[in-house]
């Protein structure tokens, strides 16, 4: 059975190196480290604890896997071996499950597998890393391909967030003026129901059907629960199907305003992924293929297949994408100049470039819109609930005023 061991020690260079090594005996530990040629300083058996772990919290971001990439690149830059570079990322990971799968990476590296190789047997890593990674390797510029890697994921990330933050806004908006709407109806209507219940007469219709409303929601809110639970279910599971996620996909970009961001952010995506590739040496039958699994968006990515397709017979990649009707005119012409010039990674980062803030002031352009939107419809909902409340006061008062 084998036990977990906590290692320091000194490389020939004098740098301190730490790290965790599961072996069958501190003596197998120890000769592992001879190996890699480092002064072992202190070792011990790693206690057990008990690990509550979160799932959101050990998962590897895109922002963690662009750090790691950074500092990875930075470090073969500098000439440290390979195997010393993972090491030492290893060692200052946070995250557990990340800082064992490098670890592995590392070990496998060092039984005489290719980082690319490594790279491939972990989820984490995806194909077009691993493909950028092989590239690297195979050309000897590994550390110009990490770095190019780096700035894809920094910018995919940053990428991501924008469109995460156009999404979140009315989202919370959204919530917050259901939230407003169901409180007044459960707690707020209740009392003035109570008051219209004791002067007697007919209520007007509006005071009614808010009423109405408010009494079928007190008596019936669980249903209400069970609904929008069973809803957000089935769409879910529907978005799982082949068919589901392009009909969903479809229509989110047709929605206004919001249907460009995520439009603008699935292209700047596929030109910078595609680009990212080609420039790197990746074929560009592959490039499509790991694009295609890789664009966010079921429309778009059909789109890309097509391409991949119409390549594979001979034709040109701007010619599929503008039947596509997915990409604008801009975006094919500018893919077709970068093809006829043999400049197609060149281009495909200026394409990628522009989107970029392309995204920026789609996601001010939603944000401008949905404030008075929003405004609009919650003055609509609560003022109306207001007024029917406040009709038969004013029935009563003229009433009384002509008595």
């Amino acid at each position: 059975m084998s036990t977990t061991f906590v290692w320091k020690g000194k490389t020939p260079a004098g740098e301190s190196v730490s790290g965790e090594y599961d072996a069958e005996s501190k003596n197998e530990l120890m000769s592992h480290l001879r190996r890699r040629r480092i002064i072992v300083t202190q070792v011990r058996q790693k206690p057990k604890d008990i690990n509550i772990n979160l799932g959101i919290m050990n998962k590897i971001k895109t922002k963690d896997l662009a750090i790691f990439t950074r500092q990875f690149s930075t470090m073969i830059n500098a000439g440290l071996p390979l195997v010393q570079c993972l090491d030492i990322l290893s060692s200052q990971l946070e995250k557990e499950n990340f800082k064992q799968i490098v670890t592995e990476v590392m070990e496998d590296v060092e039984a005489g597998s290719t980082l690319a190789e490594s790279l491939q047997k972990h989820d984490c890593f995806s194909d077009l890393f691993v493909n950028m990674v092989g590239a690297g390797e195979s050309g000897g510029i590994l550390d110009l391909i990490l770095n190019r890697l780096a700035v894809f994921l920094e910018k995919q990330d940053a990428l991501k967030r924008k469109i995460k933050g156009a999404l979140t806004y009315p989202t919370i908006i959204f919530l917050v003026a259901g939230a407003a709407t169901i409180f007044m109806l459960l707690f707020i209507i209740p009392t003035f129901a109570q008051m219209f219940t004791d002067f007697g007469g007919t209520l007007p219709l509006p005071t009614r059907i808010v009423m109405g409303l408010s009494d079928f929601l007190r008596a019936n809110w669980w249903i209400l629960l069970i609904v929008l639970a069973g809803s957000a279910y089935g769409i879910r599971r529907y978005y799982k199907t082949e068919t589901g996620q392009y009909r969903i996909d479809r229509l989110l970009l047709k929605i206004p305003i919001l249907g460009s961001v995520i439009r603008k952010g699935a292209i700047a995506l596929f030109t910078r992924t595609l680009g990212t590739l080609t420039a790197s040496g990746v074929p560009i039958i592959d490039g499509l293929d790991i694009t295609a699994r890789t664009a966010g968006n079921k429309v778009i990515e059909e789109a890309v297949l097509n391409t991949k397709e119409s390549i594979s017979q001979g034709n040109t990649i701007a010619e599929p994408l503008g039947k596509s009707g997915v990409f604008p005119p801009m975006v094919v012409q500018m893919i077709g100049v970068g093809e006829q010039t043999g400049a197609l990674d060149e281009m495909l980062e200026k394409v990628a470039d522009f989107y970029d803030d392309e995204v920026d002031s789609s996601v001010d352009a939603l944000t401008a819109a949905i404030e008075p939107i929003m405004i609009v419809i919650m003055g609509f909902v609560v003022g109306g609930m207001l007024i029917a409340m406040y009709l038969p006061m004013f029935k009563l008062i003229s009433v009384v005023s002509g008595g």
